[in-house]
């Protein structure tokens, strides 16, 4: 059956392709309609429609966004693995918390479609009350929402009521997932990218299953290329799909990630993976931290670290960081800044606090 031709059941409605357009032209005529709702009905409005591709955009935390055309056929055929995987069954009742500008709020609207589910969509920053008293068979939440949910004395239990939940767009702090991993319901991380229409790897979270390494979904394999990036090999495409994450490979089939190749830092004639030098500080802390750089005469650049929030004493956070990183690694200099710049998605902007850094250290240097 086409994807043109199957009606999605949304809060429990089922909506023809004529009242999704009815429902558009009632939010266009309402200023004070919802964003977050108006970007769910057009991206409906646009499954449905004749063409054979749906127009998405990357998230912009490693460059501009940039629109990238996704045919309909990869998108079913990711969802239908997703179903397959999780074992989610028609009358599932699918959580959408997150907005449908990116893909993993587009990627979740296509499941329902696919999988003829009921799909409950929310404005994603709501605090989630629902969740008290309402179950869900599949959901998927940023770092940031669960953040705020552990913060709640009721998160952890809101969070019980959803049976799989994914979590995804942007890193997931050490101090999180050592939360997560006490969830007794299945949570996991997920690898994927626009171009892959959403994840093609989970890792294990919570429970006993709880692992270190992401595992590909059935029929889609992994290698390296020269630079150690990992590659993604899936049959709807002839070529595999070159990523900029450097990763390690425990079969085709497994792997972990280690950083970003862009956001390597060369430091005295030595490579640094920020992202491996912040995942053994984000025990340290519960902020969010960045390692960065800025220019240095002897060494070319400097490791500097960079926390989010209001200063404090870093006496005792340097002694902490010398027991967990070697004396290379240690940055030179901390900076705070209030908030961190990050995309709509809650990732954060790498390249927006490298300037931030650079500013900090030319009105206050060494």
């Amino acid at each position: 059956m086409k994807s043109e031709t199957i009606p999605v059941i949304l809060n429990g409605q089922r909506f023809s392709s004529e009242k999704i357009r009815d429902q558009i032209a009632e939010i266009d005529s309402n200023p004070s309609a919802p964003e977050w709702k108006k970007e769910l009905y057009l991206f409906l409005n646009e499954w449905f429609s004749e063409q054979d591709f749906v127009l998405a955009q990357t998230s912009g935390s490693t460059g501009d966004p940039k629109p990238v055309k996704l045919p309909k056929s990869v998108m079913i055929r990711s969802a239908e693995r997703t179903i397959e995987y999780f074992g989610l069954q028609a009358g599932n009742q699918l959580l959408l918390s997150l907005p449908c500008r990116y893909i993993a709020g587009k990627m979740m609207v296509v499941r329902a479609i696919v999988g003829q589910m009921n799909l409950i969509a929310v404005d994603p920053a709501t605090d989630f009350d629902f969740l008290q008293t309402e179950s869900f068979d599949f959901g998927a939440m940023v770092p940031n929402q669960l953040f705020k949910l552990f913060e709640q004395s009721s998160g952890k239990l809101k969070l019980q009521n959803i049976r799989n939940l994914l979590v995804g767009g942007s890193a997931i702090s050490t101090a999180m997932e050592e939360k997560i991993s006490l969830l007794p319901n299945r949570v996991v991380s997920t690898y994927g990218m626009t171009e892959t229409a959403s994840h093609i790897a989970i890792r294990e979270l919570s429970g006993t299953r709880r692992s270190e390494w992401y595992r590909c979904l059935p029929g889609i394999s992994v290698s390296l290329n020269e630079n150690d990036c990992l590659q993604v090999h899936l049959p709807e495409f002839a070529e595999p799909l070159q990523t900029n994450d450097l990763a390690e490979l425990q079969s085709d089939t497994a792997f972990r990630i280690s950083g970003r190749a862009d956001s390597v830092i060369i430091s005295g004639g030595i490579k640094y993976s920020p992202e491996t030098l912040e995942r053994k500080l984000g025990r340290l802390m519960n902020r969010r931290l960045v390692i960065s750089s800025v220019a240095d005469e002897k060494l070319g650049e400097r490791l500097v670290l960079a926390i989010e929030g209001e200063s404090f004493d870093t006496g005792s956070l340097k002694q902490q960081m010398a027991e967990v990183l070697t004396s290379y690694e240690c940055p030179k200099s901390i900076f705070f800044i209030d908030r961190f710049p990050e995309t709509s998605s809650g990732k954060i902007i790498r390249r927006e606090v490298k300037e931030i850094c650079k500013t900090i250290c030319k009105s206050n240097p060494d």
